[in-house]
């Protein structure tokens, strides 16, 4: 397995900014779950991402697949009581680090609320109003 999937299954979970941000290509494209746009950039991303992490609980890989720069980490989790299930799908570049990191998830009743918890955190972070043109 790649070295930066490996650490990955390690720090998302725990919602750790810097230690996410290590992992990430300056120029990495998120796409999420509960909204169609994409964000860009190494600093707005991990900045999602860890709020992500202190949203979920119980989160866990099941499932790696993959090889390459190509994987898929299946991981389950819940939103608050509500259970979901969702694929994070990675493409590395040519330094293994993450350049696209897409997730699908479901069901469709969690990543409502999953939209709703993150929207009221980052209404709290001022830096998200910074972070307004990371949004492509």
């Amino acid at each position: 397995m790649h070295p930066t999937i490996e650490q990955m299954q390690v720090v998302v979970a725990k919602g750790d900014e810097s230690q996410i941000a290590d992992l990430l290509a300056e120029d990495v494209r998120f796409l999420p779950p509960t909204y169609y746009k994409t964000w860009t950039g190494r600093v707005p991303v991990a900045a999602v991402l860890s709020h992500v992490g202190q949203v979920f609980s119980g989160f866990q890989y099941r499932r790696i697949m993959g090889g390459g720069k190509d994987w898929a980490l299946e991981f389950q989790c819940k939103v608050g009581e509500l259970n979901a299930v969702g694929v994070d799908l990675i493409t590395l570049n040519d330094d293994g680090l993450i350049q696209t990191f897409e997730v699908v998830m479901r069901p469709y009743k969690t990543v409502g609320a999953l939209r709703e918890a993150m929207m009221a955190r980052v209404m709290q972070d001022p830096r998200f109003l910074d972070f307004k043109d990371a949004l492509s």
